[in-house]
């Protein structure tokens, strides 16, 4: 073979691909070997990404800088935008190897950047190309790394799962075909090269290289186009919820309102509000909420029902004010009856959606400060008197919000007599439920509830560690589930990650109630005292709220002297107590008209307990 002059085809290996040119000269044996180990490795990355994502990092820093070496020492390493290339190259996967630990949480964007700056080489490998199919297939296979690289930085929890497995596949193509080359040069040994390749070979070789680019073009218009669908649907957070920047410190000061754009119920009108309060650690922050006044006149102040809804989820555009339905019967029961009796409701969305802030999840202080002092901040309202007599109201995770309220009141907001609280389906003790569903098998769903709780804890509480309860290298996969609201279309993605990871290895490390996370969870339960009259409505069907966590919540109340009234409804799941036509609703209004005008009715069925547990 010495002397002699290897064909064009053979000669013009893609200057990017590091490794087949450092082996296109090795023994059989090596390429048996290397082949083999790659053949395997890409199999580990595809099958279990999560578990090999310090094999796949790892990878991606030793290729970096084996590609920037070999483009230094080259032949056309004469070109200054090739050395430029090849010492970035070499930068970026020595910062990659050198911060392992670090590069974990921020692979995402190390793996964005690489397609990026892979696309811009490939870009310049068109003017050094003489072919046209050759020349296509660059400006093709840049253009696609450059857009794959900048949908990276969007959606960086799938990231994770499709470059594993671009890298996966490669590495399984390139093992089989080197371990292939090398088996068959061990059974049999050319004597010389292979005559180049004939006419029709090279139109079908162009051919091939039209198709790839056609694909490729496709294939990234079609990301391009998904990623602008699925931005369209997420909600969009107006100018109205940023707030200036001077704001009142004081808590329950009004900064600004305007009309609400969505459906008005009969006989209201609406208004949202952006407002002072504080966080669950007694920091300033800001909320916003809705503000529906009947239309109707009359005399004197009117009486408030503060809503609280349950879980939208935790990101800023996840706030009901930004949904077209949320002052709607379908969005807070009894509101038509409400406004017919000239009752005020006004319904928060808590601090962290709709207005910057961390979003108080389950976390009672934060919820409940957000509440009131959305009733305090719609007494500045133009033309409107409140009276403080306040009745709360909330379901899941409002009826959390609402039962702290009720507790925290007369220290947090004294303006206001919170008369009594009426809670649906309510999370009374977060510890609890997580207990239980902690004991669930994994599923999708149960791993996108579990962020929309870890993350806003370990923003909240700064002895809560995010690393110390997801995978290594998980935690971008669990910020960017918190950053989509269940109603986007954008939550497919989260799904679609969720069953990714899971079919590897869990997403979450051990018991997630345990360390400061479970401490804190067990210090956010609702446990009074209350002083005022509970209301509790459920379904013995809620699939989301064990029926035995509330009845041990009536145990411990009733237990311990508070007055409660509660009422079961037969095959009614967790929204069943919520939505029109519940049979709760009749119930709901008697009740609550009694504890803000002091009518006579029934407020305490716990003497029905006392009853039970005679012999």
């Amino acid at each position: 073979m010495d002397g002699v002059t290897l064909p064009r085809p053979i000669r013009r290996l893609s200057r990017w691909s590091v490794l087949p040119r450092l082996l296109s000269s090795a023994p059989p044996v090596v390429l048996v070997v290397v082949g083999a180990v790659a053949l395997l490795l890409g199999l580990l990355i595809v099958t279990r990404p999560l578990t090999s994502l310090v094999i796949l990092t790892v990878y991606v820093g030793i290729s970096a800088v084996i590609s920037g070496v070999v483009g230094l020492l080259g032949r056309t390493s004469t070109s200054w935008a090739r050395r430029t290339f090849s010492i970035v190259w070499i930068v970026v996967g020595l910062g990659v190897l050198i911060g392992l630990g670090r590069t974990l949480d921020v692979l995402p964007d190390i793996l964005a950047f690489l397609l990026i700056l892979g696309g811009l080489a490939s870009l310049f490998d068109v003017v050094l190309s003489t072919r046209a199919s050759e020349r296509v297939l660059a400006l093709a296979w840049g253009a696609a790394q450059i857009v794959f690289g900048i949908l990276a930085l969007t959606w960086p929890d799938v990231t994770l799962l499709v470059v594993a497995l671009v890298f996966g596949v490669r590495t399984i193509v390139f093992g089989a075909t080197t371990l292939l080359r090398g088996a068959r040069s061990l059974v049999r040994r050319p004597a010389r090269l292979p005559p180049p390749p004939s006419r029709r070979a090279r139109a079908w070789a162009a051919a091939g290289r039209y198709a790839l680019s056609a694909l490729l073009i496709a294939t990234a218009a079609g990301g391009w186009a998904l990623d602008g669908w699925l931005e369209d649907g997420a909600p969009s957070v107006d100018a109205f919820y940023d707030p200036p920047e001077g704001v009142p410190y004081e808590h329950g000061r009004l900064i600004r309102s305007d009309d609400f754009a969505g459906q008005h119920p009969p006989g209201a009108d609406v208004h949202r509000i952006l407002y002072t309060t504080r966080d669950a650690l007694g920091q300033p922050a800001v909320a916003s909420a809705l503000v529906i006044v009947p239309e109707q006149a009359r005399a004197g102040a009117r009486p408030v029902v503060a809503w609280n809804h349950g879980t939208t989820g935790v990101a800023r555009g996840c706030a009901p004010s930004l949904r077209d339905a949320s002052a709607t019967r379908w969005a807070i029961p009894a509101l038509n009856d409400a406004i017919q009796n000239g009752w005020v409701v006004v319904a928060s969305d808590y601090s962290g959606q709709g207005a910057p802030g961390v979003f108080p999840y389950l976390i009672g202080r934060g919820e409940a400060r957000s509440s009131l002092d959305a009733v305090l901040a719609a007494r500045d309202l133009e033309g409107l008197a409140l009276s403080p007599r306040t009745v709360a109201w909330g379901h899941s995770q409002g009826g959390h919000a609402a039962l702290w309220m009720a507790e925290i009141a007369p220290d947090y907001a004294p303006q206001l007599f919170v008369r009594g609280a009426a809670v649906l389906a309510p999370v009374v003790d977060p510890l609890a439920l997580a207990n239980e569903i902690d004991g669930e098998d994994a599923n999708p769903l149960l791993s996108i509830l579990t962020s929309w709780v870890l993350v806003p804890y370990a923003d909240t509480y700064p002895d809560v560690n995010l690393a110390d309860y997801v995978a290594p290298g998980a935690a971008a996969i669990v910020r960017e589930m918190t950053q989509r609201c269940p109603t986007e279309p954008g939550v497919v993605v989260s799904v679609a990650t969720s069953l990714g990871v899971s079919a590897d290895r869990p997403l979450y490390l051990g018991d997630i109630t345990s360390g400061p996370l479970g401490e804190h969870l067990a210090e956010n339960a609702a446990r009074g005292p209350w002083g005022v009259p509970l209301l509790v409505a459920w379904g013995d069907a809620d699939e989301v709220i064990p029926p035995r966590l509330q009845q041990d919540f009536i145990a411990d109340a009733c237990a311990a002297g508070e007055r409660v009234r509660w009422s079961v409804y037969a095959g009614y799941d967790h929204l069943g107590t919520l939505l029109p036509p519940s049979r709760f609703l009749p119930l709901l209004m008697g009740w609550t008209d009694a504890v803000l005008t002091g009518k006579d009715y029934p407020l305490d069925d716990c003497a029905l307990l006392v009853v039970a547990d005679q012999p």
